[in-house]
């Protein structure tokens, strides 16, 4: 919730197409910090 709240509550753009533009990136950010966060599990033995 926290990295939703950094990226901003209300989309800027005025025109529809830059308005679905702007939430892909926030959605592609979004997942890239999901996907950062992530342990990777290794089994040992």
């Amino acid at each position: 919730m926290r990295c939703v709240k950094l990226l901003g509550e209300r989309v800027m753009a005025r025109d529809f197409d830059r308005q679905v533009a702007e939430l892909q990136v926030r959605a592609a950010i979004l997942n890239r910090f999901t996907q950062l966060g992530t342990p990777e599990t290794v089994r040992v033995g």
